[in-house]
């Protein structure tokens, strides 16, 4: 727990509460909320959830008034292809006359009891087949770029029982002493389990690490019922947690390994939980190794656990070898996580995809620059920048399981009603932050820090801050004061906790400090609002918070803080696309 300036309390990484003065009986409170969000993706359907349960003890005691709830909710596909609703956890009334690829919905109420069910939607794009579209847009009239703004899509589709490729998987893990407990039992099973579903056809290794290296064999092994016993033996016996703390070396023996692989595409799943001096170096020896393999060269997937590993380092790792990156920051999340990135970065169904004609615009920036490959677990999403005219249909190329190329059409589709800066901001601020840390670049840190102010989304470079007296809501200013706030007598600045999650730790990894210690025990009042709120924010995402926006008018009292604690636990962000508003209105002394 971190206290700050201004009474902001930092709990975990997706909790926060604001203590403010007491309302006056009969006043009008209102608070407005504003976060991105990524939508779930599974078994073909995609999925929203969040935060809309208010526990008895952030309502306050006394007499019983009327409470208003009301939902609006707006789906935009940007696929331009029929949406079938699924799931629907609160009556809420489809508004008709809407668009293809489109839907609405609005929820109202009078209630003497605020909700006691979180808000949960769900909804399917009709296609069994790989489809997407591109969305284009102009940049908005304050933009710092004002080239035109591009998102691609590539949807899986929702065939049954679709061929993947081929599973030959190098699994690297940490070993070193901080990974013991339940990081390193949580990796256990998941490798157990991973390799309970590989098919005979499939071939696998193990290299665990830390000062040193131990294999469980010394080329890639079928995945025979006698081959996986003898490997799930082995991980029991060997994955003993103790020592440094060295990645090249098994990164260059799983690349050895995978050498001699055909017709598929090799697979290195590396687990840490830290930082190494070497890092810059480590990006550079396998960039160069990938480009001389050519296209059927090992993807890169990286997963880092806790705050102590470079999280830039393990995104730019898997950027170069175009496969996936995911982190926890809560340990009781490392299982379900681990294994979500496993079956998504193995089950893939199109690689070495290229985007034809991108070349003919000018001034093109691609976010990520390398494309990684589609997985029939989840959606691919390229954005970026461009000046010139873009095609009105764009053509996908790619290799299917069966080594056959496949050419998929993406046309152009509307996206006027969506902010697509706004949507495509995040990825790219964290993909650029990597890019700035790769080459030490202030200009690109520069750039950061000024899409990050502009889009309202924390960057490593910036920090908010709340603006008090008569006039409260936050801004992003730029660590170092790159750019000056203009100096007013009305308002009294108050820097929040930074919501960053910085470039790893060497000293605690060299320590070998457990991921987590750096936390401090939590009051008992803290610890309630955290059980109210980790079950739904662990499901959306686990990453470090990314507050978009928070703007409170008026004033609060103790009791109504607790409502907007609670509010607060929404905002546990990994990406892009929804906004929620919130209003609580005054009533009597204890009005919340």
């Amino acid at each position: 727990m971190a206290q700050a300036e201004g009474g902001f309390l930092k709990l975990k990484p997706h909790i926060f509460t604001l203590t403010t003065p007491q309302v006056n009986g009969g006043a009008n409170l209102s608070i407005k909320m504003s976060w991105s969000q990524k939508i779930l993706y599974a078994n073909g359907d995609f999925s929203l959830n969040i935060p809309f349960t208010f526990p008895e003890f952030v309502v306050p005691a006394g007499k019983k008034y009327l409470k208003k709830e009301k939902i609006n909710l707006n789906v935009n596909s940007g696929i331009g292809t029929e949406v079938l609703s699924k799931r629907i956890s609160h009556p809420l009334k489809e508004l008709r006359g809407g668009q293809v690829g489109k839907l609405g919905f609005v929820y109202g109420a009078d209630v003497l009891t605020w909700s006691n069910t979180d808000f949960s939607f769900s909804y399917a794009v009709s296609s069994s087949h790989i489809h997407g579209a591109v969305l284009v847009q102009s940049p908005p009239m304050h933009d710092i770029d004002q080239r035109e703004i591009f998102s691609v899509y590539l949807l899986p589709g929702n065939q049954k029982n679709r061929k993947v490729f081929r599973k030959d998987v190098a699994f690297v893990v940490d070993i070193s002493g901080s990974m013991q407990g339940k990081p390193l039992d949580d990796t256990k099973s998941v490798l157990s389990a991973a390799l309970s579903k590989f098919d005979p056809e499939d071939s696998f290794c193990i290299i665990a690490f830390n000062g040193q290296t131990f294999v469980s064999s010394t080329s890639m092994k079928s995945a025979t019922k006698e081959a996986v016993e003898k490997a799930i033996e082995w991980i029991g016996i060997n994955l003993i947690a103790g020592g440094d703390t060295d990645i090249l070396t098994p990164l260059n023996q799983a690349i050895e390994m995978l050498s001699n692989t055909r017709d598929s595409i090799p697979i290195i799943f590396l687990v840490t939980d830290g930082a190494v001096e070497d890092e810059r170096h480590i990006c550079d020896v396998m960039k160069k190794r990938l480009t001389e393999a050519g296209s059927i060269a090992p993807r890169i997937c990286t997963f880092g656990i806790g705050s102590f590993c470079n999280h830039y380092f393990l995104q730019m790792l898997a950027m170069i070898g175009r496969g996936h990156y995911d982190a926890v920051y809560d340990l009781d999340f490392v299982e379900s996580r681990m294994q979500n990135l496993f079956i998504r970065a193995s089950s893939l169904i199109l690689t070495n995809i290229t985007l034809e004609t991108l070349d003919d615009l000018d001034e093109v920036e691609v976010f990520p620059s390398h494309m990684p490959d589609l997985s029939s677990e989840s959606p691919l999403t390229v954005s970026g920048r461009f000046r010139g005219s873009f095609p009105n249909t764009l053509k996908a190329k790619g290799l299917s399981p069966d080594m056959s190329s496949i050419v998929i059409d993406l046309k152009l589709q509307d996206a006027k009603d969506i902010p697509l800066d706004r949507v495509c901001a995040k990825g790219q601020i964290e993909l650029l932050t990597a890019q700035a840390w790769l080459a030490d670049n202030k200009q690109l840190e520069d750039k950061v820090a000024k899409l990050s102010i502009q889009s309202h989304v924390v960057s490593e470079y910036t920090r908010m801050i709340i603006l008090g007296k008569e006039q409260s809501g936050p801004q992003e200013v730029p660590k170092k004061s790159r750019i000056k706030m203009k100096d007013s007598e009305s308002q009294r600045p108050i820097l929040l906790p930074s919501l960053s999650i910085g470039f790893g730790n060497l000293v605690a990894t060299s320590e070998n400090i457990p991921p987590g210690s750096e936390e401090p025990k939590q009051p008992e009042a803290a610890e309630i609002f955290a059980r109210a709120a980790s079950n739904c924010c662990g499901s959306m995402c686990t990453h470090c918070c990314c507050m978009g926006c928070i703007k409170c008018f008026s004033r609060i009292n103790p009791q109504c803080a607790n409502v907007f604690a609670q509010l607060c636990t929404g905002l546990a962000c990994a990406g892009c696309l929804n906004c929620c508003s919130f209003c609580c209105r005054g009533c009597g002394d204890g009005g919340s």
